[in-house]
């Protein structure tokens, strides 16, 4: 079917209706892919600035501002290409390189997208890095790590004084040019001279040397198993992935003049850069940097910005929908706005709780009559991030879709799961100088590894989507033999605990019971318990009425569960947030369940304690 959305009076079909074949071989393996063939994908994603600095000069491209009380700073395609040319120049004459690549260590900003564009140019790898590595870790040990491995020509920040203490303690592992973008660069190259450098003859003739197998950019995973991973992102995967989205979300081919993001999703994760930020990019739209984000003190920025630029498309993490929901019930302008003028809602990076998804159609309904369509897509950086999209209406939050035109699919029986498995030009060659760890990760077909189980929403009619089972290695046995589908518990848990658990870890290995190791959403908890935005954390999950909510979220969930792998008998309620140098949480919120259990064994073994007085109860 083909979905329609009402946007103000005009009706817009806004996605290709899908077309998928599951096919069933003797070794018991399913292929899934689309019935569409791919088109041609551009050459690389410098043909899109190149394209719509001849065809749209003075569109803004994008925008970003200091703060919500100054206006926004645009730039336009002509002006874009312009600095990205000359910053291009100066790159060249760095020596600059795939063995020396530009490495970016700030957040999203016009500074750092000009920058990496400008690198790319010239086939110059740019490798953004989470900017919780040099703003938040107290070792910099993973930065150190990432530094070491590619030995870059230059390293950008926004301003040398926030990142001094991660720039001296990477300043023997390298022999960069330190490059600023503040005024005060001190003894760091001006971002702002560098644009201002004369372009020369090489550009363009560098320019029309790349390919599309040449690196655009490194991404690193989350290294939540380890030292992160560098994985090679080229030209082709970034082009073929737009390509793709281009024919499933089929609005896109109607003008990038109504396409307009405001985002907040970083650049250093797959998500805010390959799917986001080139979607902006290859269709002609506007992308405004949105310098909130989903978390306590910064979801205001983000609000603000929302009510000074409306979407065509918004796109959120969970955690993202849960805070928006909660203004959007508070603020009828806001609410009316949002709902008049986004197209549709996307949602990634997590699983999206069934009682957000109810929220969010229940507040469309009742402020314009009708549901906002929510629609998701799954990948991962090695997929750059499009594997599969749900260009339709699903009937509940979990379904992620179909296989793109030109990726295929292997669904491989695994236990009782079906394993995932995907191929295609949007899939990474491998990690940047691991050759072992890029071999481990590909089967005797090619297909990538990306450790993924899924599910058919109807096994005879493969169109309807495919939901997440679950990551293969997270899911485990109770000593009664069932198994624990970690994936599909957690969103059930949070859903249960709503509005208390910001997330929940599931634990219960080689246990008779499941247990929850519960990350609180301590400004609900408060408002719960009655008590002061001062109030003391321990004081808060150790609140009668907090744990008592808690004791009966168990009892709902068990309630609507049919065995023991279905509820958790036990919650803990963490005082500690999840930690960055840790690896259990990245820049989009999402927590790592193996990293947390490794890292939190003592509170695991609290939860098995059956004399412990910490952990609540399901109650009676």
């Amino acid at each position: 079917m083909t979905i329609a959305a009402i946007s103000g009076a005009d009706s817009q079909n806004l996605f290709a209706t899908p077309a998928i074949v599951a096919d069933r071989r003797t070794d018991g393996s399913i292929l899934v892919r689309s019935t569409t063939p791919l088109r041609p994908s551009a050459r690389c994603i410098g043909d899109w600035l190149e394209h719509w600095a001849r065809q749209a000069p003075g569109r803004i491209f994008l925008a970003d501002r200091a703060s919500v009380d100054t206006p926004w700073t645009t730039v336009t395609y002509k002006d874009a290409l312009k600095q990205v040319r000359s910053a291009a120049a100066w790159i060249l004459a760095r020596g600059l390189s795939a063995e020396r690549p530009l490495v970016i260590l700030s957040d999203n900003s016009v500074e750092h997208a000009l920058f990496a564009l400008a690198a790319q140019h010239v086939g110059v790898p740019s490798a953004a890095i989470s900017p919780a590595y040099s703003l938040m870790s107290k070792d910099f040990d993973k930065l150190k790590s990432m530094i070491t491995l590619l030995g870059p020509g230059a390293i950008y920040v926004s301003g040398t004084k926030p990142f001094a203490a991660a720039l001296a303690a990477i300043k023997p592992l390298h022999s960069a040019i330190i490059v600023s973008g503040s005024a005060d660069a001190g003894n760091a190259s001006s971002f702002r001279a560098i644009t201002a450098t004369l372009e020369t003859p090489d550009v363009e003739k560098t320019f029309a040397a790349i390919t599309p197998d040449t690196i655009a950019k490194f991404l690193f995973t989350s290294g939540s198993t380890g030292t992160p991973k560098a994985v090679i992102n080229t030209q082709r995967m970034l082009t073929s992935s737009q390509q793709a989205k281009a024919q499933t979300w089929t609005f896109l081919e109607d003008g990038g003049e109504d396409l307009v993001i405001l985002d907040w999703l970083p650049w250093s994760h797959t998500f805010g850069a390959n799917h986001n930020f080139n979607l902006v990019l290859r269709n002609g739209g506007t992308l405004y940097v949105d310098g909130g984000k989903p978390a306590p003190g910064l979801f205001a920025t983000s609000l603000a910005n929302l009510r000074s630029v409306m979407p065509s498309v918004y796109f959120n993490v969970p955690r993202g929908f849960d805070m928006l929901i909660a203004a959007l019930r508070g603020d009828d302008e806001l609410r009316k706005k949002f709902f008049s003028e986004v197209k549709f809602a996307f949602y990634a990076g997590a699983a999206l709780p069934q009682n957000l998804w109810n929220a969010l159609e229940e507040l469309s309904i009742k402020t314009v009559g009708r549901a906002l369509p929510m629609v998701s897509a799954w990948g991962s950086t090695e997929t750059s991030p499009l594997a599969t999209d749900c260009h339709f209406q699903a009937k509940r939050s979990g379904n992620i879709g179909v296989p793109i035109p030109g990726t295929e699919l292997k669904l491989v029986p695994s236990g009782d799961k079906l394993e995932v498995r995907v191929r295609g030009p949007n899939v990474t060659p491998g990690y940047w100088k691991a050759p072992e760890l890029t071999a481990q990760a590909f089967d005797e077909e090619g297909f990538y590894l990306i450790g993924d189980a899924v599910t058919f929403a109807d096994p005879d009619h493969p169109e309807l989507g495919l939901f997440f089972d679950g990551r293969v290695a997270e899911d485990f046995k109770l000593n009664s033999g069932t198994w624990v589908s970690v994936g599909t518990l957690r969103v059930a848990g949070i859903a249960a605990l709503a509005p208390l658990a910001q997330d929940i870890v599931v634990t219960g290995h080689g246990g008779d019971e499941v247990r929850f190791l519960v990350f609180p959403n301590f400004a609900a908890c408060r408002a719960h318990a009655g008590l002061p935005d001062s109030a003391d954390v321990k004081d808060v999950i150790g609140h009668d009425k907090v744990r008592a909510a808690i004791a009966q979220g168990l009892a709902n969930l068990k309630a609507q569960s049919g065995n023991s792998s279905g509820h958790a008998t036990r919650a803990l309620l963490l005082a500690e947030p999840a930690s960055v140098d840790g690896g259990e949480i990245t820049d989009k919120g999402y927590i790592n369940q193996r990293a947390v259990l490794t890292r939190r064994a003592s509170a695991v073994a609290t939860l098995d304690d059956d004399s412990s007085t910490e952990w609540i109860g399901c109650a009676a």
